[in-house]
């Protein structure tokens, strides 16, 4: 595979090589795949509705099914990616939930979705602490920011991909042939996986300005396996699972209700929901590159990584605000813009809140901290699946949802502050 060209703003790493932005590049193609996987029943669930017969509250279940998997395999893989390292671990998370989206073709009921999702759910959670993991070993801290948002970027990308894709294979052929046709794409990955990755120190391709370049941040401190126990007791990782804890969820809102908050304000169908949807996920992954590339900017000028990541992590906390006058528009056009705004902002605070994890714990325990705010986020998920569910269903109203969000990162902000206020890494025991 071609090596790709080393993005814009990293005038210090000029002529070192570029070999890890190809890296960053099939970590973004997972998590475009990862996304696409995942989305699917949200792109199909007004159809599947009348199909299957689910009220909100049984969809709400099924949902509820991925997130519960999804936050106990964050924990469990982001530990497992520790020890057997990020190319065995993704490749076994990766085949795993492709396997499992091409199970949905062979649900017939409520229970059948509510098992293959929980499959889902399992092998999906790999993709972020081995993505988180290899950006870790792979970039600099100055650089860590840029690869984590343009790699998250892919999780707009599958979300522009899916609502564009899936209505037409499912309008020739049926819905069951979708899940099969999106679930085969992670097979292919992973032979491209195999063939081309390997760990810094053993890439034949991966030259030696490039090697010393990544490796030119102070030394992690001693190698070893760190235990949880050892994780657990400090600040720094309650302020990332806190963090997640609070925010992520409502990209779970975006995610499984957005198709259908679309059609049920403005009455638009499978068709016609295809473009807003691409519009908002457009806009997104735009602000997953941007914030990240805001805080290394930052970083250039000369501020501390502290101010650098929390700066901008309030700049997309505030972008989040409007989104509580989106369940009030008239135009379906100003909805979108709300969201879409929202959604830039969340995966702009993404791609930093991700960053912090390595910006204060060494390489070795990058997955298993990830892990751990993942499981936050997935417990966070649950709730938010279950509450919107409820909410539809005894009000039919957005409204709020969409107050709560708006309110979501400023508080997240403050709390992250206020356990890390310094985001200085803590003293491990490696034993």
């Amino acid at each position: 595979m071609e090596a790709l060209k080393t993005p814009p703003g990293t005038a210090a790493a000029a002529g070192v090589g570029s070999v890890r932005w190809t890296i960053c590049a099939l970590l973004f193609l997972a998590t475009t795949i990862n996304y696409i996987d995942r989305q699917v029943i949200g792109i199909l669930k007004p159809d599947l509705q009348k199909d299957i017969g689910w009220t909100e509250i049984e969809y709400s279940n099924v949902v509820f099914a991925f997130t519960f998997a999804y936050a106990v395999s964050l924990l469990v893989m982001g530990r497992v990616i520790d020890r057997l390292g990020t190319r065995r671990g993704f490749t076994f998370s990766v085949v795993w939930w492709s396997v499992a989206a091409m199970a949905h073709a062979l649900a017939h009921s409520v229970f059948g979705f509510g098992a293959a999702r929980f499959a889902l759910g399992l092998g999906e959670g790999g993709n972020f602490p081995a993505s988180i993991k290899t950006v870790a070993e792979w970039f600099p801290k100055r650089e860590r920011a840029l690869a984590t948002g343009i790699f998250n970027a892919g999780t707009n990308v599958g979300a522009i991909v899916t609502p564009i894709l899936v209505p037409s294979i499912v309008l020739h052929w049926g819905w069951r042939p979708a899940f099969v046709a999106t679930g085969a794409v992670g097979f292919l990955w992973v032979a491209v996986w195999l063939a081309y990755y390997r760990p810094p120190d053993e890439h034949p391709g991966l030259g030696s300005a490039e090697r010393d370049y990544i490796r030119s941040d102070p030394a992690d401190g001693p190698a070893g396996r760190v235990p949880w126990k050892t994780l657990l007791p400090h600040r720094q990782t309650w302020a990332f699972a806190v963090g997640k804890f609070m925010t992520d969820p409502f990209w779970w809102v975006y995610l499984f209700w957005i198709p259908d908050f679309l059609q049920r304000n403005y009455g638009l169908d499978l068709k016609g929901r295809g473009l807003p949807v691409a519009v908002i996920y457009v806009v997104s992954s735009i602000g997953s590159v941007a914030g990240g590339w805001l805080s290394g900017a930052l970083l250039e000028r000369g501020w501390s990584v502290n101010a650098a990541r929390k700066t901008t992590m309030l700049a997309c906390a505030l972008g989040v605000v409007p989104i509580v006058f989106a369940s009030q528009a008239k135009s379906v056009w100003v909805a979108v813009g709300l969201v879409s705004l929202a959604a830039a902002a969340h995966q702009g605070w993404s791609a930093n809140i991700f960053t912090t994890a390595s910006d204060m714990f060494p390489k070795q325990a990058v997955g298993s901290v990830v892990g751990i705010g993942g499981l936050a986020g997935g417990i966070g998920g649950m709730l938010i699946v279950k509450v919107v569910g409820y909410v539809l269903e005894w009000t039919g109203s957005y409204v709020p949802v969409f107050l709560m969000a708006g309110c979501a990162y400023l508080i997240a902000l403050l709390v992250v502050h206020l356990l890390a206020p310094r985001l200085a890494p803590p003293p491990l025991d490696h034993s």
